[in-house]
């Protein structure tokens, strides 16, 4: 028996990623999903809350080398420092309060099953946010405060009250997010991701 013709078409060697993915038994990568307007304002809002964040380290950085090897200070160092400080403190609310990715230590709620913890994030994300409502509502009446009274920086003469908006901006930010995350914990509990990956109530 005579071996079969050579064919005239090149054959191409086959990859692993030409193989699909049902006969090596992996599972298919899952679609990724679109990001809507919300999800942008969200990662807007980290984003501002990362540039203050490096704000502060550019502006501890600066300070200790001016101090070291000049014997120099920043005009207003330390005053930049404390408002840049409170800044990221309230856009780092706001950046966490989404994700829920801060610290927390819970026994209870790690030794219930999911239902459970859903009940209980929607109940504390509820307090939480009328927590940071209140705290947004009172800080506006410090920025007015001191906008009335003309609060200044000790060596430059600068107004405080701009840094007081950015953070009372921080704060009202926060509370945006907290609104979205309760509403999506209730409607849309996947869209959060990790443990929420079941079916919404009905």
């Amino acid at each position: 028996m005579g071996l079969p013709p050579p064919s005239p078409f090149p054959v191409m060697p086959m990859s692993q990623a030409d193989v699909p993915a049902a006969a090596t038994g992996a599972t298919a990568p899952a679609p990724l999903r679109r990001h809507n307007a919300m999800d942008r304002f969200i990662d807007g809002i980290e984003l501002i809350a990362a540039f203050f964040i490096g704000l502060v380290a550019l502006d501890i950085f600066v300070s200790v080398m001016l101090r070291y090897f000049f014997s120099m200070q920043i005009p207003d160092g330390y005053d930049f420092g404390r408002l840049l400080l409170g800044i990221v403190i309230f856009w780092g609310i706001a950046a966490t309060s989404y994700r829920g990715n801060h610290i927390t230590v819970d026994l209870v709620y790690a030794n219930v099953g999911d239902c459970a913890k859903r009940v209980i994030d929607v109940v504390a994300t509820l307090v939480l946010l009328f927590v940071v409502t209140v705290q947004t509502y009172t800080l506006f009446d410090k920025v007015h405060d001191t906008y009335a009274d003309n609060v200044l920086t000790f060596d430059l003469r600068l107004p405080v009250w701009p840094f007081f908006l950015v953070a009372w901006l921080g704060d009202v930010s926060a509370v945006l997010l907290i609104a979205v995350r309760t509403y999506r914990l209730i409607f849309h509990p996947e869209l959060l991701g990790g443990q929420y990956q079941f079916k919404p109530v009905e």
